[in-house]
């Protein structure tokens, strides 16, 4: 259920663009310390789990900083970014084409891309059905698609000591290093994500097939992959 005090539609969609473009400058290295570079790990599976040719176009949806456009080149992929925060695309450091826009509303023709990429973003949509159906309309059939965001381990100790450092010690030292505030609503904002067995469905209403989900981390984070139908 999410929290009433947690920012819905249009205000949302103001409140997340406000957030991580303060966070920009410093998401990277947060990103880093907060996950001990597990990220960066959780990156490659994702962009492994899309088995496409060399050369393949793959659109990074929220791209932000440009991490996984920079694992996607070193794949051999050809990536493009999407994001709507100007700061985020002010700091990225990646080569790739970048663009502003809604995912509510790609600037991409139908059918024209291999595959699509997003980390750590699907709870900060608006509304993330029809994000996925925008998804599934820019990629070409049997095109891949790999989301990879924070999930909760499903043992007791596991979950109690990731609660502990994901909703104490994440905004303590988001704090000390960026922004308090932002840092604490990154926390909070996992409320907006559906549970597995509704996300997945979601995922399959869209034009996805073959869709499946697996734990990363220690279930501190999931990876959803799909085919388009």
């Amino acid at each position: 259920m999410i929290d009433e005090k947690l920012p819905q539609g249009q205000e949302k969609a103001r409140v997340v663009e406000d957030k991580f473009d303060r966070i920009a400058p410093r998401y990277d290295l947060l990103n880093r310390m907060l996950t001990f570079r597990m990220d960066v790990a959780w990156r490659r599976t994702a962009v492994s789990s899309l088995q496409l040719v060399a050369g393949a176009r793959v659109l990074d949806l929220a791209c932000g900083t440009g991490d996984l456009c920079r694992t996607l080149s070193a794949a051999g992929y050809q990536p493009i970014g999407v994001d709507f925060s100007a700061g985020m695309l002010a700091a990225a450091r990646t080569d790739a084409p970048l663009v502003r826009a809604d995912a509510m509303r790609l600037p991409f023709p139908d059918r024209s891309l291999d595959g699509l990429t997003c980390g750590f973003a699907l709870r900060n949509f608006v509304d993330l059905a029809p994000v996925l159906t925008e998804c599934a309309r820019v990629l070409r059939p049997r095109g891949r698609m790999a989301l990879v965001d924070v999930g909760e381990p499903t043992s007791a100790p596991a979950r109690a000591v990731h609660h502990l450092w994901f909703r104490r010690v994440v905004p303590f030292v988001g704090g000390l290093l960026s922004d308090r505030k932002a840092y604490a609503y990154l926390p909070a904002s996992t409320a907006y994500l559906p549970p597995r067995p509704q996300l997945l469905e979601i995922v399959g209403a869209a034009g996805f097939v073959d869709v499946s989900h697996r734990t990363l981390g220690a279930g501190a984070a999931q990876l959803i992959t799909g085919t388009r139908a």
